[in-house]
């Protein structure tokens, strides 16, 4: 087994309301960034698991993705780098 540095991106869906985002947005434009006109708050999520390969270890984070952390009715996630870790000495 090799240890994988997993990293995905969650973000609310096109078209589903961003609160958050909204207020991120009214705030750049009055803080003086009016050529912002939209934003998306989401999560970042970094975890590092045990798994044969890449692949495995992609698949591995895919399913906790679907059961655990986006939400699938409103969220939509990337898997944006599966990185093997160098054990330390």
């Amino acid at each position: 087994m090799t240890r994988f540095r997993v990293s995905v991106e969650i973000r609310p869906r096109d078209g589903i309301l961003d609160p958050q985002g909204r207020a991120v947005a009214d705030a750049l434009r009055t803080l003086g960034f009016a050529a912002v006109h939209d934003v998306h708050v989401g999560r970042f999520v970094v975890l590092e698991a045990d798994a044969a390969s890449p692949d495995a270890a992609s698949a591995d984070v895919e399913r906790m993705c679907q059961r655990l952390l986006a939400n699938p009715v409103v969220e939509d996630y990337r898997i944006t780098a599966v990185v093997p870790q160098v054990a330390s000495a």
